[in-house]
């Protein structure tokens, strides 16, 4: 009995019966990287409070505890939302050609129920000449409802808010800016 003890002991302990999961990493979808995004690239840099430079996808249960940020332990993305973010904004090759800075300030999903979540962006965009003047800026809030109230409708929610910021802005630097390249 007592071998047989032992040898249970070693066969689960040395990994056989456990498996560890490892966390699933994500990004904004693909983006486009043909050889003319990559000669005009736009000159993108995005800013964030320090909270936001990790991979890990926050949530808040604003039913319960509202100011307790949660993170998923098993989704990430592979990078931080800040740089996710920089890198799908620097390929729109849409945009004028001026410097850009975006100050992000939230990225998160909120919980009003335990089966109703959305996601929210919040921005602001600077556009600078090249003499680095600043010549316009403009606020962005961003929302949408998830899909599933789970780390899955978090990912396809900011993916998709992602992929509307990047149109939105571009939709604004064509108004605003279009003047002054003339």
């Amino acid at each position: 009995m007592r071998y047989l003890l032992i040898a249970w002991m070693v066969f689960f302990n040395s990994g056989c019966g456990v498996t560890t999961k490892q966390p699933a990493l994500h990004d904004f979808g693909l983006v486009g990287s043909t050889a003319a995004q990559q000669d005009k690239k736009a000159s993108v840099n995005v800013n964030a409070p320090t909270w936001l430079w990790d991979n890990r996808i926050r949530y808040r249960l604003l039913y319960s505890s509202p100011s307790q940020v949660r993170f998923y332990g098993l989704d990430r993305w592979i990078a931080s939302p800040p740089e996710l973010f920089e890198q799908l904004l620097a390929f729109n090759s849409n945009l004028p050609d001026y410097a850009f800075v975006i100050r992000l300030q939230d990225f998160e999903q909120q919980f009003d129920a335990p089966d109703r979540a959305r996601v929210i962006l919040r921005f602001s965009v600077e556009a600078y000449s090249g003499n680095n003047h600043k010549i316009a800026t403009q606020e962005f809030y961003l929302q949408q409802s998830t899909k599933t109230p789970d780390a899955s409708g978090a990912i396809i929610g900011f993916t998709d808010l992602a992929h509307q910021a990047n149109e939105r802005i571009y939709d604004w630097a064509a108004n605003k800016l279009s003047d002054r390249q003339q």
